[in-house]
Parts: C-alpha cells; structure tokens; sequence
C-alpha cells in the first residue's frame, strides 16, 4: 500500500513538472521575422530568435540577423522569466534583460544599459503557437522615443 502511495505521489509530481514544461514552453523554439508585417523603426532585417533550455531552469536567448546598415548583429540572454535582470552578450542596446511571465503566453521584458531602463515591450505567443509578436518603446542616444511592433513565425 505504502508503494502504491509513494508511486502515486511520483506520477503527481512528474505530472505537474510536465505541465509546468509545456506551460514555459509557449517562447521555446526558433521566430523567424515577418518583415511584411512588421514595423520597425530601427529597420532591423532577417532576424531570428532563438530560445532553448538552459540549466537550472534559465532560458537561453540567442538573436541573430542584420541591422539597417546591413551589419549582422548577434546577442545572446540567459537567465529566468523572473523579473530580475541578467546580462546580456553582444548587443549595442543594452547589458542587461529583465523578464517576467504574465501568463502561459506573454512575458514583459525591460533592458537596460549602464543601469538605465532604455526599452520596455511585451513578448506574446499565439494561441496557436504558430506565431508571436513582441511590442517595444524604446528611448535611443538623443532621447528620441521607437514604438516598434515586430511579428515572427515560428519555424
């Protein structure tokens, strides 16, 4: 009987470690810019993002593609959908990211640089999971504020 309880109380617990998998999961994968779609005041181009898994529960963010002038751009992010920021690796727009779960499908993100908060923005998945688009403002060098709204496709 003892067995049975313990067994039992084994699948529940590995149960909600799967829901709680599957709920993370919603940002996991490769996105793929829809440039048609979106509008993106700073003109990046061809852009992909990547999110895997990384150790001790952090998500590992990997952004590649090219700038308005044609430049390619490479940053990375590790760390946890916990609010708190953590650094950043080769981007020129901030040093550290925070980001913080709303739901199964949306995380609010805040970058900053120096200290500084210099962009705010919302990630949000589909429904579906077949797309997201993540919504930025974005205060640059000379004080002028970007409202961007990018679309990506899940590839």
């Amino acid at each position: 009987m003892k067995t049975n309880r313990m067994a039992f109380v084994a699948a529940a617990l590995w149960l909600v470690a799967v829901v709680a998998t599957f709920a993370a999961s919603a940002h996991l994968g490769t996105w793929k810019l829809n440039e048609s779609k979106s509008k993106l005041s700073l003109g990046a181009k061809n852009t992909s993002v990547t999110y895997t898994e990384g150790k001790s529960g952090e998500m590992m963010l990997t952004v590649e593609g090219v700038d308005k002038d044609g430049k390619p751009v490479e940053w990375t992010w590790e760390g946890k959908f916990d609010g708190k920021p953590h650094k950043m690796k080769g981007s020129e727009v901030g040093d550290k990211m925070a980001v913080k779960t709303v739901d199964d499908h949306t995380n609010e993100l805040t970058i900053m640089k120096d200290g500084k908060v210099v962009m705010t923005g919302t990630v949000t998945v589909a429904k579906d999971g077949k797309s997201r688009v993540v919504k930025t403002t974005m205060t640059d060098a000379n004080g002028k504020k970007h409202t961007d709204k990018a679309y990506y496709d899940k590839q």
